[in-house]
């Protein structure tokens, strides 16, 4: 009742930001259409970066809703939803209810995982099935219940349906390591039930064969180019994605979930101290315990990371910082998430007293793919005015200071409800900021206004070509209705898909385009790429027709 609100209200207000929305929008959109669920294409190519659980999904939406930005971002809130019901569910199990309520708003509070719950991506879905998982396997070995382990085993396959093979295979692990350090792996059907995992391996690898038949290579490039190579920094096919540092990484991490973290961090040393692997009555939380630590210092250790790597560990360290509240010194920890809340409460306020935007650029070349993608590419997308962006960050700063002060009466008074109300009501309070920040920033990248005017001036027989990886201008043709030709952007996810006989017309060489250019038909070029660098400096005749959200349009007549 607290989420849905929150994540539910105002889906549809924006445009589908770009690059990040548009292409997976573009691809369900596509499925739909097409009726044939493998391969999934985006225009028109074979895309095999993602499984295809998310485009399913967002195809049914599409189907029952309409076509639009609120019924595919409603995908997303839908698995935040059921995320923060799974992480509160679970901590109530093994904490009591107020350790649920407290696990739950900790989730929902947490900045990161709340703008993956309002943005078309597969990470929300990829969360969700993640701490879905955990509640069954867990609860149901607390609770002696084998089925429900089972259907925990088939909830981590749906994570790999998701987005990633390891969301089958690592959570296991983490729970299997716990019952070894517990001397309670044996028997390994007690946490491996057969009929689980069974059904766990063929739905999170069982359509691979489809997929192999479908489009030969996907194996390869699945398992080889995408994760092996990936981490080796040394892909067949690589895309734009530009990685984080360790310390950038675990920044971003971190701060997405500030300040429960604090909490979560004094559990896991108390449970370390204690040895508390060793009680049995201890494996659901130091399996919890484990999960977070892997994913935050296993992706910090490979050499491929991106802003969004850390979400998987958030609803762990939801329930470890609901125990930290219900067992930790109060006083301490008030003090601690005083100190914090006023850091950053001083930090946006003297951002706002600033009159730059040096502050939004360095948060948005933190943890915006896209705006990392530029600063390799020279291609920056566009970004909002820091006078559009400058009355939240002052609202977070009021918001961040008074919920400090909340925290210093309750330090005083030795109150945890206080303590944890302040904290979790000051979170709370800055969300719908943080989705108007979404909105302004998808507003101002999106490709939706350029498309409208392609859809209103091109002709029937008219060409339609876009420079550069077409992700980055994924709802194109969702907003014109024209499907374009790709110059110049096999460097993409569609790089694998590019190569298939079935792909030949839909990637041109600038030479196609100088050709098409010079002749009698009428062509229009969406490009994000400055003029000194793009193809249009070398075509003659070439008349901008508008300028919007960092790219230019052209045509030749």
């Amino acid at each position: 009742m607290v989420a849905a609100p929150l994540l539910l209200t105002g889906l549809g207000d924006a445009p589908f930001d770009d690059p990040g929305e548009g292409m997976h929008a573009q691809i369900a959109l596509e499925l739909l259409h097409r009726g044939v669920a493998l391969p999934l294409t985006l225009a028109g190519v074979p895309y095999l970066d993602k499984p295809p659980l998310l485009y399913g999904l967002l195809a049914g939406a599409f189907s029952l809703l309409g076509a639009s930005e609120a019924a595919a971002r409603l995908v997303s809130a839908m698995a935040a939803l059921l995320a923060v019901g799974a992480t509160a569910w679970l901590g109530s199990r093994l904490g009591g209810a107020a350790t649920g309520v407290v696990a739950g708003l900790a989730l929902l509070g947490s900045v990161g995982f709340f703008a993956y719950g309002r943005y078309v991506r597969p990470d929300a879905l990829f969360v969700a099935a993640l701490a879905l998982g955990f509640a069954l396997t867990l609860s149901g070995l607390r609770d002696g219940r084998p089925a429900r382990v089972a259907g925990g085993l088939v909830a981590f396959a749906s994570a790999a349906l998701a987005k990633d093979p390891l969301g089958v295979l690592a959570p296991p692990l983490a729970v299997g390591l716990a019952m070894a350090l517990a001397g309670r792996a044996r028997p390994v059907s007690r946490w491996l039930p057969w009929p689980g995992l069974i059904a766990a391996g063929v739905l999170a690898f069982g359509w691979w064969a489809w997929a192999e038949a479908a489009t030969p290579g996907f194996a390869w490039y699945t398992v080889v180019d995408n994760h092996v190579l990936n981490v080796a920094r040394a892909r067949h096919f690589p895309d734009e994605d530009v990685p984080l540092s360790a310390l950038e990484f675990g920044v971003v991490a971190l701060l997405g979930v500030t300040p429960w973290v604090v909490p979560a961090i004094g559990v896991v040393v108390r449970l370390a101290r204690r040895r508390a692997w060793r009680e049995p009555t201890e494996v659901p939380w130091v399996a919890i315990a484990l999960w977070a630590g892997s994913v935050l210092g296993g992706t910090a250790l490979v050499a491929f990371r991106l802003p969004h790597y850390g979400l998987p560990a958030y609803p762990a360290i939801a329930l470890l910082a609901a125990r930290g509240w219900r067992e930790l010194d109060v006083r301490r920890l008030a003090v601690v998430h005083a100190v914090l809340l006023a850091g950053l409460g001083l930090a946006c306020a003297v951002a706002w007293a600033g009159d730059d935007g040096g502050f939004l650029g360095r948060v948005l070349d933190a943890t915006d793919v896209a705006t990392r993608k530029g600063a390799l590419t020279g291609v920056a997308p566009a970004t909002p005015p820091w006078t559009a962006f400058r009355p939240l960050v002052g609202a977070a700063a009021l918001t961040l200071l008074c919920g400090s002060v909340g925290l210093t009466v309750a330090a005083a008074v030795r109150s945890r409800a206080l303590a944890v109300g302040a904290t979790a009501l000051t979170l709370l309070v800055m969300l719908p900021s943080a989705a108007q920040a979404l909105r302004l920033v998808s507003a101002q990248r999106a490709v939706k206004g350029m498309a409208e005017e392609i859809r209103r001036q091109a002709g029937a027989t008219d060409i339609v070509a876009h420079e550069g990886p077409i992700e980055n201008a994924g709802a194109l043709e969702w907003y014109s209705g024209r499907r374009p030709v790709i110059v110049d952007g096999r460097r993409s996810v569609l790089g694998f898909g590019a190569d298939l006989p079935e792909s030949r017309g839909a990637f041109w060489e600038r030479e196609a385009l100088a050709r098409a250019w010079s002749a009698s038909e009428r062509v229009w070029l969406v490009t994000g790429r400055p003029p000194e660098r793009s193809v249009v400096a070398r075509l003659g005749a070439a008349r901008l027709v508008t300028e919007s959200a960092g790219r230019r349009l052209y045509t030749n007549r």
